[in-house]
């Protein structure tokens, strides 16, 4: 019976360095409200002084606490006074500390490293194991004290979130609840007493501990409390003394205040005395968990062998111990790059069949979206005929221009070209999206040897996707740099451009070879002279410039033939036109720039077609060689990687 606790602390110990509260073990959880005297029972089970103290919360994570008796004989070779008493935490590993306030104050530290310096609280457990001839085998769980009322930076629900650490040890159903209540207070308000009846309804795995015996007010006794009168426990009621704080501060030993004790219970309560006090504690502490051990045991070893046989199966199946853990490693690497690369180049063990992914989904989104998208772009998207007369006048400046001016084309069709960008970068998001899912791809289907090493998994998804990540700016900025080349420099020499201003210029006549050669040689100049040199409206003879161009169907070609003409036209329109100016009538300078609702002269609807038709000639070359510089940028990214990998 006695080799049962220590085996429950051993299967402690390994489940807490696993991580994983998998099973509950047999424990006892010590519950109570603030300055209860929870520590001071503690420390008398223990014999020593190893507790911190202080006001407020002071126990801000779980202490498990596993006492161990050692053999008086088995003689440690130590600095302590008897040679016999130490202890051990988990987390400092095999470090033994014999002075008991360097455990106080490591335990301190601990606290302060995962709770931090404010009064807040952490379920994480702190695992300090006492060996000493003078303990009995025990396992005992330190929670917070109960609280009310949050008190300097604490959380106000502090009262909530202690109440959810204390259910969660006290709700395992193989726990012994000890319930500790002072004295000088009302058991029916026992806080600790009602958690425990939260859990434990029937108190058949309750032990409630009045503490503070000596402190209750003259002329009154806990004999009825002690005897079960007022609560009644399945498993008992033991009454203790504690050591006040100016014994503390006198540095009074646990050894003397269990003498005192055991005076004060002779004097005070002679017909109990042999069932309560703190010896008495740990002995029926020690009787009740190997009990409650035993009853647990078969159950609890059914669990661990199911356990076992689970985890030894997923063992097996991460094949034989790798002895050499570099060429491993290399390879492991090598398969899930060369994975990678199958994927793109279509070559792929498990390649998909229900739907397009790796190389072929990123042709598609090439040749089939990108190009879908490019298409649907409006090449006069968004550009209205006023915006074009607008730029023709702002681009003419003080002086009437007698051809459609170059600098408003340029300004319009950059406006045109720069629409292309947002589509661009939206491709490559998309290609960057298809090449994570080759990633998730690689991992679904990775090989059962790199799925032994789960953590290696991560690390290799992780750098190839801070690889793609970093080059997603890279490749945006070149996009940026595609779109910002054809805006630098507007080639009116471009073959296509010149042979698509040709085809709309093809019935028009020139009468000299000079304006000929004029007319193949400047695509924007040809478009110039035939807006000049379209009809208004009837016909002249032709006049005697040496630049007309003449349109099919006759007119003037003249430039001087036009300017005459319109000044006749501005005669005639005075007495025809009602909104022209007249005279003795004052003009409105404020009417100046062109309203939407009028309707555009002859003049003015063949230089915005004219400006329109450069812009859409111009603006399908600008596509087709972004679509295809982009593919290119947007290959070139992805046969980096494919190259990165294949190394």
């Amino acid at each position: 019976m006695e080799a049962l606790i220590p085996v429950i602390n051993k299967l402690q110990d390994v489940f807490n360095t696993v991580g994983a509260d998998i099973i509950q073990l047999p424990q006892i959880a010590v519950v109570g409200t603030q300055s209860s005297g929870k520590s001071s029972v503690l420390e008398a089970l223990v014999g020593r002084d190893l507790l911190p103290r202080g006001t407020g919360v002071v126990t801000r994570r779980p202490l498990i606490l596993q006492l161990v008796h050692v053999d008086p004989d088995d003689r440690r070779k130590t600095s302590d006074e008897n040679g016999t008493e130490w202890g051990k935490f988990l987390h400092t590993k095999n470090k033994i500390y014999t002075d008991f306030d360097e455990i106080r104050l490591e335990i301190e530290a601990e606290t302060e490293r995962v709770s931090g310096n404010n009064k807040g609280i952490t379920d994480e457990p702190i695992h300090l194991k006492i060996f000493s001839p003078h303990v009995v085998n025990l396992t005992l769980v330190d929670l917070p004290g109960i609280t009310k009322v949050p008190v300097g930076d604490q959380p106000k629900d502090i009262e909530v979130q202690i109440k959810d650490l204390i259910l969660k040890h006290i709700s395992n159903p193989n726990s012994i609840i000890l319930a500790v209540t002072a004295a000088n207070t009302d058991m029916a308000t026992s806080e600790a007493l009602k958690l425990a009846r939260e859990v434990d309804p029937d108190g058949r795995r309750t032990l409630a501990v009045v503490t503070k015996l000596d402190l209750m007010d003259a002329g009154t006794d806990a004999m009825d409390v002690l005897m079960g009168r007022v609560i009644p426990v399945k498993l008992g009621l033991i009454g203790v003394v504690n050591r006040s704080q100016l014994d503390i501060n006198q540095k009074k030993s646990v050894a003397d205040a269990i003498r005192d004790e055991y005076a004060f219970l002779q004097k005070k309560y002679p017909s109990l005395a042999n069932r309560n006090g703190t010896k008495y504690l740990a002995r029926t502490l020690n009787r009740l968990l190997m009990h409650h051990i035993r009853d647990c045991l078969p159950e609890l070893k059914t669990r661990i062998n199911v356990l076992a046989a689970q985890y030894q199966s997923l063992l097996s199946s991460y094949g034989e111990p790798v002895e050499d853990q570099s060429s491993t490693l290399l390879q492991l690497i090598t398969k899930f790059a060369a994975e990678y690369c199958h994927t793109i180049e279509g070559t792929a063990k498990y390649i998909e069949t229900t739907e397009l992914c790796g190389g072929a989904r990123i042709c598609y989104i090439f040749h089939e979206t990108f190009g879908r998208t490019l298409e649907s772009v409006d090449p006069l998207g968004g550009l209205t005929t006023i915006d074009v007369l607008t730029a023709i006048r702002n681009a003419t400046g003080p002086r009437p221009a007698l051809f459609v001016p170059e600098v408003s084309f340029e300004l319009l069709v950059k406006r045109q070209v720069k629409r292309l960008e947002e589509p661009s970068l939206r491709c490559v998001e998309l290609v960057h999206e298809e090449m994570q899912r080759i990633i998730q791809h690689c991992s679904n289907y990775s090989t059962q040897e790199l799925l032994r090493f789960p953590k290696l998994h991560d690390a290799i998804v992780e750098v190839v996707t801070s690889l793609l990540r970093k080059r997603l700016p890279v490749t945006n900025e070149m996009v940026h740099n595609l779109v910002a080349i054809e805006l630098a420099y507007i080639n009116t020499k471009h073959p296509d451009f010149a042979d698509a201003c040709g085809l709309m210029n093809n019935n028009i006549e020139v009468k000299t070879r000079q304006n000929q050669h004029s007319v193949r040689s400047s695509p924007l100049l040809c478009l110039s002279l035939w807006s000049v040199s379209l009809p208004h409206g009837s016909s002249s003879p032709g006049g005697r410039g040496t630049q007309g161009v003449s349109p099919p169907g006759g007119g003037t070609g003249n430039w001087r033939g036009m300017l005459k003409k319109g000044d006749e036209g501005s005669a005639g329109d005075k007495s025809s036109n009602p909104a022209s100016p007249q005279r003795g009538h004052a003009v409105n300078l404020l009417d100046v720039p062109v309203p939407v609702s009028r309707k555009l002269s002859a003049r003015e609807q063949r230089d915005c077609e004219v400006i329109e038709r450069l812009i859409k000639s111009y603006f399908l070359i600008v596509r087709k060689n972004i679509q295809d510089r982009y593919r290119g940028c947007c290959a070139g990214l992805l046969f980096y990687i494919v190259g990165l990998a294949a190394l």
